[in-house]
C-alpha cells in the first residue's frame, strides 16, 4: 500500500518520560496535520539515551503504564513508533521499540546488539533481545531495528525475507569527528550503508536519528529515507530537531524487484543450509577445544 511516513528527529530529556511524551504528542499531531499515517521517533526517545543506572527507575510496562496514555489516545489517528526502556514479564530490562496504533501498544523489537565498546556500555544496563521479525502494522508489513542492530547485515536481510518492504532503523548515533575528515564522515558512512541495504533488499530504508546534547554526548541527526532504488527521498537537518515527510510507494518496491531480480531470486534455503553447516562445524571446533 501507499502511505505517508513522518520522521520526527527530536531531542529528548534524560529520565523525564512525562516531558518526552508531551513532545511526542506535539510531533505526532504535526505529523498527522502534514498527512502522515505513521510517525517514527528515535532510539530511547521516551527516556533519553544515557540512562545507565536510571534504567530501573524509568522502565515501562507497555500494558500498564499510565505515562503512555496520551500516545495511546493519539494513536487512533496516527501510528506512533517510539523508543523506550521496557520491562518484560520476567523482569528483564530492554532497549525497545514500541508501535502504538489504534489504541494498542505493541513491542515490535528489542535491541539484539546493545554495544559495549568504545564509548558505549549498553550491555551493562540492557538485556539483549532474542528475535527479529516483520510486523503487520496499519500501513502494512514493516521491520524495525535499533541502532547497532542495523550494522549486522543478517537482521535487515531476515526482515526483508519476512515480508517487510520498509525497514526502519531508530537510532541515537553520537557525533564522532576525526581531525583529518573532510565533510561530515558519520553522515556519509551511514548514507552509503543505507543505500546498499535499500538496493540489495529492494526495500525502503528509514533512518531516524536523534539530536541534542546529553551527558556530554552530542547526537547528529541527519535522518533520511532511501528508496528501493537507493535514492535519497528525504533528508533531515544535521544537529537540529526536524520533522520530515516521505511517500512510501508500493510500486517503487515492485519496480525495483522486477527490474533487478536479485532479491526475488535469493535462495533462502541455500542460506539456511549453509549456515546450519557452519554452525555444526563451529560446534565441532568448540568441542575439540574443550
Amino acid at each position: 500500500m501507499n502511505y505517508t511516513l513522518a520522521v520526527a528527529q527530536i531531542d529528548s530529556v534524560l529520565g523525564d518520560i512525562s516531558k518526552n511524551v508531551i513532545k511526542h504528542v506535539e510531533y505526532a499531531r504535526r505529523a498527522k496535520e502534514g498527512g502522515a499515517e505513521i510517525v517514527v521517533f528515535p532510539e530511547l526517545s521516551l527516556s533519553g539515551y544515557s540512562v545507565k543506572d536510571l534504567n530501573r527507575d524509568i522502565v515501562l510496562r507497555k500494558e500498564t503504564s499510565a505515562l503512555l496514555r496520551p500516545l495511546v489516545e493519539e494513536s487512533h489517528e496516527i501510528s506512533i513508533l517510539a523508543g523506550c526502556v521496557e520491562e518484560s514479564d520476567d523482569f528483564g530490562i530492554y532497549n525497545a521499540a514500541l508501535l502504538i496504533e489504534q489504541g494498542t501498544v505493541k513491542t515490535v523489537h528489542r535491541k539484539i546488539y546493545p554495544p559495549t565498546y568504545g564509548m558505549f556500555e549498553e550491555l551493562r544496563y540492557f538485556s539483549p533481545g532474542k528475535s527479529v521479525a516483520a510486523i503487520q502494522s496499519r500501513v502494512g508489513k514493516i521491520g524495525v531495528l535499533i541502532c547497532e542492530d542495523f550494522w549486522h547485515l543478517a537482521l535487515p536481510y531476515v526482515l526483508a525475507q519476512d515480508g517487510a518492504s520498509t525497514i526502519i532503523g531508530i537510532s541515537a548515533s553520537p557525533t564522532r569527528i576525526a581531525p583529518q575528515e573532510s565533510g561530515f564522515e558519520m553522515g556519509r558512512e551511514n548514507l552509503e550503508h543505507h543505500k546498499a541495504y535499500a538496493r540489495l533488499l529492494s526495500s525502503y530504508i528509514v533512518f531516524c536519528n536523534r539530536v541534542g546534547y546529553e551527558d556530554g554526548v552530542n547526537f547528529w541527526g541527519g535522518s533520511e529515507v532511501i528508496s528501493p532504488g537507493g535514492e535519497v527521498t528525504i533528508k533531515a537537518k544535521l544537529f537540529d530537531e526536524d520533522l520530515v515527510f516521505a511517500e512510501i510507494v508500493e510500486n517503487e518496491v515492485r519496480r525495483a524487484r522486477q527490474s533487478s531480480r536479485h532479491f526475488l531470486d535469493d535462495d533462502i534455503h541455500l542460506v539456511r543450509r549453509e549456515l546450519r553447516r557452519i554452525s555444526k562445524e563451529w560446534r565441532g571446533l568448540n568441542r575439540e577445544a574443550e
